[in-house]
């Protein structure tokens, strides 16, 4: 969805660089996956066409922070509290 994010610190020898990756498009989401040694963090469309990757060595990631956007979705909604108690 749009508005999903993940960040992604990188360890670069003698400091850390942070990454970010968007769903910069309506019906869009971001995928993270590790295979192999490699951290790989994909926007991807409704039909699963990937528009960009980022890649990073598994051993330099220090952390990968998923942001997702808050879902409109009923079953995710606070309960209403029992005004009679």
């Amino acid at each position: 969805m749009k508005g999903d994010r993940v960040e992604i610190v990188v360890d670069a020898g003698d400091t850390t660089r942070t990454y970010e990756v968007v769903a910069s498009r309506a019906g869009r989401r971001v995928e993270s996956a590790v295979r192999r040694g490699v951290v790989e963090v994909s926007e991807v469309t409704r039909n699963g066409s990937v528009v960009r990757t980022a890649r990073f060595m598994a051993a330099r990631v220090l952390a990968l922070v998923e942001q997702p956007v808050p879902r409109e979705d009923s079953s995710e909604r606070p309960l209403r509290e029992d005004p009679n108690s």
